[in-house]
């Protein structure tokens, strides 16, 4: 799947199909990836490179939006078949590309020996002379394109989307949400929900970075979980809204629970049913039943965030 500006969609099937989305950017017969899935993902980059007429020796440049493993858990193994090729990552995230081990202890903590070899394969460590760390505003020259990395926290404090100016578009990460083309309009008319995974959630660092991509005025905006998505500017304030909404009714049920337990699950309801409300406003036809099915594993997520974010408050 491409663009006119040379983009292709990876989709790096990732739990299942069109869920978890990498992008190739083709110019001039150099290319650069953003985001590699997981190493179980790198058969499709290979694929993306030939699908595209080049070769692995014409990467210049693999840049990750931030170092969660569904996005770069397949670094180290991508950057093992890519001679010419350079790493990009917020400064945040480079030491965890070098040494992975607290990222694989981490997840392996939550998850299993059994479930991380499933989902992520092995995770690799990138060469340290390969990795260039990215503050905000620095510039990736791909065959003279510019792609312009901004420190966009919200979702993570090591995030960082790119500003493609040539194509007047973003790849946003999970800064700019989830879109699941599940639930378009039959006329293509996009939704989008906010992610507050833990563990570092902060709402109105969010809001701040997703008015900063409305900023720029982008045509398109590339969001790993999943593809590209226009009209910028109305999915923009629906993420806003949101966000604001899953903050104050975090901090509501949080004063009237008495236990984390308790507060997990009323939170999980309570966000269950701000997005079938939200979907209900978008026009969406689909049922309570499929759309728990498809953003179940997401509302789970975000109430961890959103605990997580409380409790971080409490010890300020």
């Amino acid at each position: 799947m491409s663009s006119p500006h040379g983009i292709h969609l990876i989709d790096t099937l990732y739990q299942q199909p069109r869920f978890c989305a990498a992008y190739l950017i083709a110019e001039r017969g150099r290319a650069a990836f953003v985001d590699t899935g997981t190493a179980h993902s790198l058969p499709q980059h290979l694929a993306a490179l030939e699908d595209a007429g080049l070769g692995v020796e014409d990467v210049d440049w693999v840049i990750l939006t931030h170092v969660h493993l569904d996005h770069a858990g397949g670094a180290g193994a991508l950057m093992r078949v890519l001679p010419n090729a350079r790493l990009v990552v917020h400064p945040r995230g480079a030491p965890h590309m070098v040494d992975p081990a607290r990222l694989i202890a981490g997840a392996t903590a939550v998850y299993g020996e059994a479930e991380m070899a499933r989902s992520y394969g092995e995770i690799l460590p990138v060469e340290a002379g390969r990795v260039v760390e990215a503050p905000d505003g620095h510039v990736v020259e791909l065959a003279g394109r510019r792609l312009e990395c901004l420190d966009t926290p919200g979702h993570a404090r090591h995030h960082l989307c790119v500003w493609d100016a040539a194509s007047r578009s973003v790849f946003s990460g999970d800064t700019f949400g989830l879109s699941y083309r599940e639930f378009d309009l039959a006329d293509g008319t996009p939704w989008v929900m906010p992610t507050s995974s833990p563990v570092q959630f902060e709402p109105e660092a969010l809001v701040a970075s997703i008015r900063r991509i409305l900023a720029l005025d982008p045509g398109s905006v590339y969001v790993t979980h999943y593809g590209r998505v226009g009209d910028v500017r109305r999915l923009a304030g629906e993420l806003v809204g949101q966000v604001e909404a899953m903050a104050a009714l975090a901090r509501r049920i949080d004063a009237e629970t008495g236990s984390v337990g308790e507060r997990h699950a009323r939170l999980k309801a309570a966000l269950a049913a701000l997005y079938l409300d939200r979907l209900g406003a978008h026009g969406s036809t689909l049922d309570a039943d499929a759309i728990d099915a498809q953003i179940a594993g997401d509302i789970e997520l975000n109430a961890q965030g959103l605990g997580v974010w409380l409790d971080r408050a409490k010890r300020a």
